[in-house]
């Protein structure tokens, strides 16, 4: 699991705080531009860490995941451990 600081966790903070939401409010949330929030929400997905959901498909509706959740609690750790996806692996199982 590859994540960038900070955008990844300010999208997943942003999220965490505001509930489901869209790229375009998610950029005036955390300062970044559409187009890059628009470009690392498809990897969070693919990570588990956001899923899109919504009516439509093709909605562009997000919402964080526990497991985005235990990411973004275990975020000053991110660059310290060797395995950051195992650590919050562990962390969804014991808390589900």
């Amino acid at each position: 699991m590859r994540l960038r600081r900070p955008t990844d966790f300010l999208i997943l903070e942003a999220l965490n705080e505001t509930g489901r939401n869209v790229a375009t409010n998610l950029a005036a949330h955390t300062g970044k531009s559409r187009q890059n929030i628009n470009t690392r929400l498809p990897v969070l997905a693919d990570y588990g860490l956001v899923r899109k959901i919504g009516p439509k498909e093709r909605s562009g509706l997000y919402e964080i995941t526990p497991k985005g959740q235990a990411a973004l609690a275990h975020r000053d750790e991110h660059r310290r451990v060797g395995d950051f996806e195992q650590l919050i692996e562990d962390e969804v199982t014991t808390t589900s």
